[in-house]
């Protein structure tokens, strides 16, 4: 049975995109840490530890990451775009993008903020517009 992020990438799962490519998916977070709170995942594995892909798949997820977090940053005003791997929650290997102003911004126990349908879709084609000039 496919993973419910295999199925977002998939698109029977509606997800804010900001990013895609012919093997990996970047949506925004449902519960972010920030605005722009993206998780980037591999389309074709979903093992739930990062540190059992493939090297040619781990090595082009954070090729493509790489690509995101230039454009989140580009998107969304920050001093960083901050990196965590967990994999605790969901069975598929997934790197979460988050803007950061301080170091306690990447804090996964404090309370999130909520942000509409509209301001996803808004943030999210903001990143998207910013992928697509690199």
């Amino acid at each position: 049975m496919a993973t419910i992020f295999t199925r977002i990438a998939a698109g029977e799962i509606p997800s804010y995109k900001v990013a895609e490519n012919e093997d990996y998916y970047a949506f925004l977070d449902i519960n972010p840490l920030a605005k722009g709170h993206t998780l980037v995942i591999p389309k074709k594995v979903e093992d739930d530890y990062i540190f059992n892909l493939d090297p040619a798949v781990y090595e082009g997820l954070w090729q493509f990451a790489r690509k995101v977090a230039v454009a989140l940053k580009a998107a969304v005003p920050c001093k960083r775009v901050g990196v965590a791997v967990l994999g605790m929650e969901v069975p598929h290997t997934h790197i979460h993008l988050v803007p950061l102003q301080t170091e306690a911004d990447l804090d996964f126990r404090k309370e999130h903020p909520v942000f509409t349908p509209e301001q996803q879709a808004e943030t999210a084609a903001a990143i998207l517009a910013e992928y697509e000039k690199l």
